[in-house]
């Protein structure tokens, strides 16, 4: 046994703790997704989250979806299907908004994070499927090429899942890690997007600072020298609560999430920046003189890290051709947006300009090139650098969750591989479910 791979005949050790079709690694966006698609379609199914609640990122650190919409005037809604399932939900309870964007991802659909987490519970439990709260995965489960089982660490010790088919919607492809997957290695091809940690202040009025204003405010306090702000292009924007504002200002680099040292790090330099600029709004901002800080991100905010190298890789020139797929399983039409190590944001559009142009995202970027019984969904998907940079978005998270999903569903009950399943098949029931092709 290796610290990440078992044997069937090592796992046999394991107390059982679940066996079923689907087991789910990560109850973020995509795996939330997945976990309903798979169970509505009435697969056996485990959703394992770290976390004492579901929404990962979307609970954890934000509070606004993007990816719903491509950019652009008039653009279209290029996602349906359950996530725009939450978004109906979440704005039937009077907890969410559509906000336009005054950068280029297009608009944005800005919820409380406090009903998310109860719109996912409640989701996951009219489906049907089994959520395990406080519980990691530690190991996976082998049979030769194919994936059987995960090993769990959670309240009652080390356990063992079993499932005829696995997703990892980790984000940081911690399954895929473990069970040997070729993986993408980002630092490769350019430093991984820095990190960010929120935060979130009351006590402010946002209208008397534009954005406009609000850059030239940083700049013009950055340049002095008497603050600290590496980022000066971020945002405060409003939230469902008269009064109070979101933040998307910090910015840590240079430091990779997957190495326990540099992610400890991260979060203590998050804090410190969040810090910083909190100072900054409070003495140099108008309407922000009286900012109260009422708490900081769970965690600090990941863009990049591990990902698959599947069957099939988006590349930047697949996004910017605003490229179809046979395969396709979703859509997106988010600009590539890199947060280079500078201060600024590199902008590049789908097309060329704020059209409304989409891609397709291939069904081929979910699957393993060699192992069978595992999907990826979410951002560890299959993609370079650039082109991660715009599927990423949570609406895509829950898009690419929702087919992979319904892909292992399927492939369990015709005793396939989901590697293998019929796309034609997936594709149909994925339009029958309200996802947008």
């Amino acid at each position: 046994m290796t610290a990440a791979r078992l044997t069937e005949a090592e796992a046999a050790a394991l107390p059982l703790l679940w066996e079923g079709d689907v087991a789910v690694a990560g109850g973020g966006s995509a795996g939330c997704a997945a976990a309903v698609a798979a169970a509505r379609l009435g697969a056996r199914t485990l959703l394992i989250e770290g976390y004492g609640f579901l929404g990962g990122t979307g609970t954890a650190v934000l509070d606004t979806f993007y990816g719903f919409y491509a950019p652009g005037p008039d653009a279209p809604r290029v996602v349906g299907g359950i996530g725009w399932e939450v978004c109906e939900a979440l704005t039937a309870r009077g907890e969410a908004f559509e906000r336009p964007n005054t950068y280029g991802a297009g608009t944005g659909v800005t919820y409380e994070p406090e009903a998310l987490k109860a719109v996912w519970d409640e989701l996951t439990s009219a489906a049907g499927a089994d959520v395990l709260l406080h519980a990691r995965v530690t190991g996976v489960v082998l049979d030769g090429d194919r994936v059987t089982g995960l090993a769990v660490d959670c309240a009652g010790g080390p356990r063992l899942v079993r499932a005829a088919a696995v997703i990892d919607a980790t984000g940081d492809a911690e399954v895929a890690w473990r069970a040997g997957c070729a993986l993408e290695r980002p630092r490769r091809e350019r430093p991984l997007q820095p990190m960010t940690t929120t935060f979130r202040i009351a006590g402010v009025d946002l209208t008397a600072t534009p954005s406009r204003k609000l850059h030239a405010l940083m700049a013009e306090a950055a340049a002095s020298g008497a603050y600290d702000l590496p980022r000066r292009e971020g945002s405060v924007h409003r939230t469902v609560h008269p009064g109070t504002g979101h933040t998307n200002l910090t910015r840590v680099t240079g430091l990779d999430p997957t190495d326990p040292w540099d992610l400890s790090r991260a979060e203590s330099e998050g804090r410190r920046q969040a810090a910083e600029y909190l100072r900054f709004l409070r003495e140099r901002v108008p309407g922000y003189e009286d900012a109260v800080l009422t708490g900081t991100s769970v965690r600090i905010g990941v863009r990049e890290s591990r990902r698959l190298a599947g069957r099939t890789v988006l590349r930047r020139e697949d996004v910017l051709a605003a490229r179809d797929f046979p395969d396709a399983i979703a859509r997106c039409g988010a600009p590539v947006e890199d947060h280079d190590g500078g201060t600024g944001t590199v902008w590049a559009y789908v097309g060329g300009a704020r059209t409304g142009l989409t891609y397709g995202v291939p069904y081929g970027c979910l699957v393993p090139r060699t192992l069978r019984g595992l999907l990826v969904a979410g951002r560890c998907l299959s993609a370079t650098h650039d082109a991660h940079a715009s599927v990423r978005s949570m609406a895509q998270c829950m898009a690419t969750g929702q087919a992979a999903g319904a892909a292992c569903a399927l492939s369990v009950r015709r005793g396939a591989d989901p590697g293998g399943v019929d796309v034609a098949e997936l594709r149909g029931q994925l339009l029958a479910d309200g996802v947008i092709l």
